[in-house]
């Protein structure tokens, strides 16, 4: 008897595969920061809790 690839199986199992590796690479980037002011974060931070005690 001749062996018989299920195409459906084949193709569900290679679009699990993609998906998998698509998921691992999301995962592992990492955002871009290039300058950040931390301090301009903080007074924000600052004025917006200031602001709520009003």
């Amino acid at each position: 008897m001749a062996i018989t690839v299920l195409q459906r199986k084949n193709r569900k199992n290679y679009a699990r595969a993609v998906n998998r590796q698509t998921v691992i690479k999301q995962l592992t980037r990492k955002p871009i920061i290039k300058t950040v002011d931390v301090e301009a974060i903080k007074a924000g931070f600052a004025e917006k809790k200031a602001a709520a005690a009003k």
